[in-house]
């Protein structure tokens, strides 16, 4: 890893948001989910929570986001599971939904720590989403449409919490990401075929130095070079 990389990679980490998160409820077309994560990265968010409704959803979300590196996907079977964990992390929960009882979504405070529900592209949210959530939200519109697309609504609500977050310092604090999470990044990110090796050979991360280098044993470089298979049978 350069200099220059590792450093770059440094600050995208001390900007992390780790309490403003995306729930996606039912999400399924590969161009949404890309994009809502895509979105996600650029906001500084560190993780993201979907919800599969069924195995082939869940292969497709998998495949369409693969590519993004940077942001962590949480997997839930349903949104139950979903909403609760948020809820058990202190976040208040956010629907975007078009309804009596929705606020203008301007007019959230996104500084406390946050989740945005997102519904499923033709149907919107669950019934279960829209009665486990703290409030509904809603993106002013005066046009014949009444709804985005999903990608583009959660865009345009992220940019509004990073706004505000960041008229309140809340970039400019050091991120509360924890050592093994910020190493994982760094290796993962800043050497990406020994990422893959692991993987690959189920070898565990090594540790990274202060200037992004792998820190490791002789014996660990020795098994990076074997196969799985060779390194087993060394270990009998």
């Amino acid at each position: 890893m350069t200099p220059e990389r590792h450093q770059r990679i440094l600050n995208m980490l001390a900007k992390r948001q780790t309490d403003l998160t995306v729930c996606m409820e039912g999400v399924h077309k590969p161009h949404n989910l890309a994009a809502v994560v895509r979105t996600c990265d650029a906001i500084g968010l560190n993780e993201v929570h979907a919800v599969w409704k069924n195995s082939r959803m869940y292969m497709s979300g998998n495949s369409a986001v693969g590519s993004q590196n940077w942001v962590n996907l949480k997997h839930h079977t349903s949104t139950k599971d979903a909403i609760s964990c948020l809820k058990e992390q202190g976040m208040q929960v956010l629907v975007t939904n078009l309804s009596s009882r929705a606020v203008d979504y301007r007019e959230v405070d996104y500084t406390k720590p946050t989740a945005i529900i997102l519904g499923q592209e033709k149907f919107g949210a669950s019934a279960e989403a829209l009665a486990m959530a703290d409030q509904d939200i809603v993106i002013p519109m005066v046009g014949m449409v009444q709804s985005l697309n999903v990608s583009v609504a959660c865009a345009v609500t992220l940019y509004e919490a990073q706004r505000q977050r960041q008229i309140a310092g809340m970039y400019d604090s050091p991120s509360d990401l924890s050592k093994v999470e910020r190493d994982k990044v760094l290796f993962e990110g800043g050497h990406p075929i020994f990422a893959k090796a692991c993987a690959r050979k189920g070898l565990p991360y090594p540790e990274i130095d202060d200037q992004g280098q792998i820190v490791a044993s002789d014996e660990w470089w020795q098994k990076m070079q074997m196969t799985k298979e060779a390194w087993q049978e060394l270990d009998l």
